[in-house]
């Protein structure tokens, strides 16, 4: 029984951490965008920003896959998880050096975060229907 419960408690701390995780990489999505928006509207600097500030976020989704298996979430939300991954370190990287590429940047960025709060959606869904 005790085995039962420390098991319990793990996927649930895997859970909440995977969803804060979450909320934290959809986050930074929205503050990556706003800053090349800055360095676009306002001061080119900015680039500097947003070019260093994609080093502390893109590997987040790796975290949340691994915590999508220590909380036992569906495999949707788990290939989610990798389809961000993919789209933030790969493709976002070749659509900046690869020419007439570029145009496609701000188009995944649109994807990372529907994606992002699609995985929100779900995982809370999930969560829920498990609570019942």
């Amino acid at each position: 029984m005790d085995t039962e419960n420390h098991s319990n408690n793990r996927v649930q701390v895997s859970r909440i951490a995977f969803l804060v995780s979450a909320c934290a990489f959809t986050v930074c999505v929205v503050i990556q965008t706003f800053l090349a928006g800055m360095a676009i509207f306002d001061n080119p600097s900015h680039w500097t920003h947003h070019t260093t500030f994609v080093v502390w976020f893109q590997l987040i989704p790796i975290v949340m896959l691994i915590l999508s298996f220590t909380g036992n979430l569906p495999k949707p939300i788990r290939w989610q998880s990798v389809g961000l991954f993919v789209l933030i370190v790969p493709l976002q990287y070749i659509s900046i050096h690869i020419p007439g590429l570029g145009a496609i940047h701000p188009v995944i960025a649109l994807i990372l975060f529907a994606l992002s709060f699609n995985v929100i959606r779900k995982t809370g869904m999930f969560s829920q229907e498990r609570e019942r």
